[in-house]
C-alpha cells in the first residue's frame, strides 16, 4: 500500500499548518489561529475516519497522525502559557506527560523490541479536553461575549492528563514485565 493517499496528506496538512498557527499567534492574528486551529481539527477527525473507509492504514499514518496532534497541542500550550492564557503548571502537566510516555514507550521498545501501544479511552478523554480547552480559549480570545477559561476547566485538563500518563505508565510495566 502506497503512502501517499489522501489520508496521509490531509496529516501532512495538517503538520504544515501548525507554523502558520504559531505565527498567526505570535502576530496576534487571532481569527486566523482559530480558523487554522479549526482547520487542523477537522482535518484530524477527516484523515482518520478516510483511512478507515478507504482502508488506506499505514504505518506511516499510524505514526505522523499522533505526532501532528502533539505537535500542535504542546505549540499551543507553551504559547498559551507565555500568553498566560493557561497557567504554567498545566503547560508543565500537559508536556511532561508526554515526554514520560514517549520516553517510556522507548526504552520499552529498546528492551523488548516490540510494544503494542493502544490509545486507552482515558488517554482519549485526555487528548479531547486538551484540544477543547485550546478551542474554548481561542473562542474567548476572539469573542468577548465568551469568557475566559475558569480554573476548573485546567483542572479537568490536568487530572485526565495526569490519569492517563499513569495509566500508560501502568500499562508499559506490565508490558514490560511479561516480557
Amino acid at each position: 500500500m502506497s503512502v501517499v493517499n489522501i489520508p496521509n496528506i490531509i496529516t501532512f496538512i495538517r503538520i504544515i499548518i501548525i507554523p502558520a498557527f504559531v505565527t498567526a499567534l505570535i502576530y496576534k492574528r487571532y481569527d486566523y489561529a482559530l480558523l487554522l486551529f479549526i482547520i487542523a481539527a477537522v482535518s484530524d477527525t477527516l484523515d482518520g475516519l478516510m483511512a478507515r473507509v478507504t482502508k488506506q492504514k499505514t504505518k506511516l499514518g499510524a505514526f505522523l497522525d499522533p505526532l501532528a496532534d502533539k505537535s500542535l497541542l504542546v505549540t499551543s500550550f507553551i504559547l498559551f502559557s507565555v500568553y498566560d492564557w493557561v497557567p504554567t503548571w498545566l503547560t508543565i502537566t500537559v508536556i511532561s506527560r508526554d515526554v514520560i510516555v514517549t520516553l517510556g514507550w522507548f526504552l520499552l521498545y529498546l528492551t523488548s523490541h516490540s510494544i503494542k501501544v493502544e490509545p486507552s479511552l482515558i488517554g482519549k478523554a485526555a487528548i479531547a479536553s486538551q484540544l477543547i480547552l485550546i478551542a474554548y480559549t481561542l473562542l474567548s480570545i476572539n469573542f468577548n461575549n465568551i469568557p475566559r477559561p475558569d480554573n476548573w476547566m485546567f483542572w479537568i485538563v490536568a487530572v485526565l492528563t495526569t490519569v492517563s500518563g499513569l495509566q500508560y505508565i501502568y500499562r508499559g510495566l506490565k508490558q514490560a514485565s511479561e516480557k
